[in-house]
């Protein structure tokens, strides 16, 4: 029954935070603690050169993995208007089975990596990434920046699988591959 309770407050929690208006939304970004300064960091040596095989979608690896596995997952990044953790070089992808908005025809959603027409999907089908150094903390740094990525970027992610007491998935990181459209 607990489990029940704290799905479904998820699930209200993503249906209140995503969601397509007319108008730009101005949410705050995920917060992590916040940092003074971030320092500029080569994101180089986590970048692959040529993509992996064998990558799940997210909604297998979220059915699948095991806390501490190591996994390959791949997804696009987006999940919410702001899918970026401010001061920290993480995010959220989401299963490539799902359509942005972009992808629906006549859809002009601002923020179109919401998946505010797929709501009902999110919960299970996005993961949290966290780009980790040697140590296994999370790099401090802008994702977007480090990596050369934007909002429905798709990737391949290597890295540990971390699970939460709800279920949810966190990939720490340990490479990424960014797939050309």
């Amino acid at each position: 029954m607990k489990t029940f309770i704290l799905k479904a407050a998820f699930l209200s929690l993503i249906a209140t935070l995503v969601g397509c208006s007319s108008e730009t939304s101005s949410t705050t970004p995920i917060s992590a603690e916040k940092t003074p300064e971030m320092a500029a960091v080569d994101g180089s040596s986590y970048l692959l050169d040529s993509e992996p095989e064998g990558a799940g979608n997210v909604c297998k690896v979220r059915e699948e993995a095991a806390n501490d596995d190591d996994v390959l997952i791949v997804g696009r990044i987006g999940g919410s208007s702001n899918p970026w953790i401010e001061g920290r070089a993480a995010f959220t992808i989401v299963d490539e089975s799902l359509k942005a908005c972009n992808d629906i025809s006549g859809d002009n959603c601002p923020a179109p990596w919401d998946y505010c027409c797929e709501t009902n999907k999110l919960p299970a089908s996005t993961a949290l990434v966290k780009i980790v150094d040697e140590s296994g903390s999370v790099v401090k740094a802008d994702a977007k920046s480090m990596l050369g990525i934007q909002e429905l970027s798709t990737l391949v992610i290597k890295g540990k699988a971390k699970r939460d007491e709800a279920g949810n998935l966190t990939i720490l990181a340990s490479a990424v591959f960014v797939k050309q459209k």
